[in-house]
């Protein structure tokens, strides 16, 4: 016996705003377009500009102390590779940009396994650089640890994230054993303010992890105890920390930042105009921001600062009412990241800090560094990319640190959103 089934007008006919099939190359970058904070990627490319102009004052300082009587550097040498650089690195930010957030997690994770396998072989066939070994070269040469930046935060964000499988599952022990193995590797370069920079990472990533400060005492101890046994057992830390706190004297590195950075007052002596930046070291890396304070004076040092502040503010604000941990913890431990290496920088270079050898990140002159700080960038728009049609059922970061209530919300698209499919 046979059964009819009711006629439905329509039945058999698909929606005209659902594509048939994969959609387009171009209506994918319209949704990534659409998908990524703009105001984000806008303040980088604004400080990637100021840097650029940054490395043309600094680049002649550098490139006369590394002339020698045989070869004589052109004065903008520096400037012209930072350009060449910087175009490689926006290729590589906009392109790992494009990633989902899961293909971004397995980025991250498989380029911090990677990078720490480096590290085992850095102590043996490392290149030796102005008495730390903290180079590889495979055909180009480059810093493990810069990479291992992006993927250490997404990897302590994955497994700090599995709390929420598994409350029982012992992530602090897991993450807290991941960085003293990294710290231990670190400093056999050595690397004491990378280590520093990994450490305070970790640190505010458990913090907002959720796991309860009562448990991280033990941990806070052992750090403390693993910096001051490195005062005594490496050299080059002991000899900066005394020169710091002793005042040091007038050839010293950060003697010389300080004084170069007051030198050109608040409006500075105008480009190319800087006389102190000639006797910095490493004008174009570690004391760019001093060079910055001569030739374009303080105020410009000032708008450096906040475009940092605001790029932090910003991705803690995107992060507000994300209602996935490991998205919240990666989001925070990449611009924790960023914004702790600025930090660094910037307080060695008005003699606040003892100095820890750190560049800029995307103001100083680097080649694969400026890779690696786009790179961790890009990973960061990726992972905060979402739907802005779709409105959130938590407030994610406001509801760690108590900030309001949580709202009702709905996680029905508007109407709208269906024009970024077409």
């Amino acid at each position: 016996m046979s059964t009819m089934q009711p006629y439905v007008p329509g039945a058999k006919r698909k929606p005209a705003h659902i594509p048939s099939g994969k959609i387009s190359r171009w209506s994918e970058l319209k949704i990534w377009w659409r998908e990524i904070d703009r105001v984000l990627l806008g303040l980088v490319l604004l400080v990637m500009t100021l840097g650029t102009i940054a490395v043309a004052a600094a680049s002649p300082a550098s490139a006369g102390r590394l002339s020698t009587s045989s070869t004589t550097l052109d004065p903008l040498y520096f400037f012209y590779r930072h350009v060449t650089w910087q175009m490689l690195a926006l290729g590589v930010l906009l392109g790992v940009s494009m990633l989902s957030r899961e293909n971004a997690r397995r980025l991250g994770v498989v380029l911090a396994g990677g990078m720490i396998g480096l590290l085992f072989l850095v102590p043996f066939i490392g290149v030796e650089i102005n008495g730390a070994r903290r180079w590889i070269n495979l055909g180009f040469q480059f810093q493990p640890s810069e990479f291992l930046k992006p993927g250490f935060a997404i990897a302590m964000a994955w497994i700090l994230s599995w709390r929420m499988r598994d409350p029982n599952l012992p992530v602090l022990v897991i993450a807290t054993a991941l960085l003293v193995l990294i710290a231990a590797l670190m400093m056999l370069q050595p690397n004491f303010g990378g280590t520093i920079l990994f450490g305070g990472v970790w640190f505010v990533m458990v913090v907002l992890s959720g796991v309860p400060v009562k448990r991280l005492g033990g941990v806070i101890g052992g750090g403390i105890a693993g910096i001051t046994a490195t005062y005594f057992l490496y050299d080059n830390a002991r000899h900066r920390i005394d020169a710091f706190f002793g005042g040091g004297t007038a050839f010293d590195q950060v003697d010389l930042a300080s004084r170069t950075i007051l030198a050109g007052g608040w409006t500075g002596a105008g480009y190319g105009l800087g006389i102190r930046k000639m006797s910095l070291p490493e004008a174009h890396t570690d004391y760019i921001f001093s060079v910055i304070g001569e030739e374009f004076g303080l105020i410009a040092c000032g708008l450096i600062v906040l475009l940092y502040l605001a790029i932090v503010v910003r991705v803690l604000m995107r992060l507000v009412d994300e209602d996935d941990l490991f998205a919240l913890l990666a989001g925070t431990g990449l611009v924790a990241l960023l914004g702790g290496q600025a930090f660094i920088n910037i307080l060695v270079n008005l003699q606040l800090f003892p100095s820890k050898g750190m560049t800029l990140p995307l103001v100083s002159y680097g080649g694969s560094s400026t890779i690696a700080v786009c790179l961790a960038i890009g990973l960061l728009i990726a992972i905060t990319r979402r739907n802005p049609y779709l409105k959130r059922s938590t407030r994610g970061l406001g509801d760690l640190i108590g900030f309001g209530q949580s709202e009702k919300m709905t996680d029905k698209p508007s109407p709208l959103s269906r024009d970024i499919y077409q």
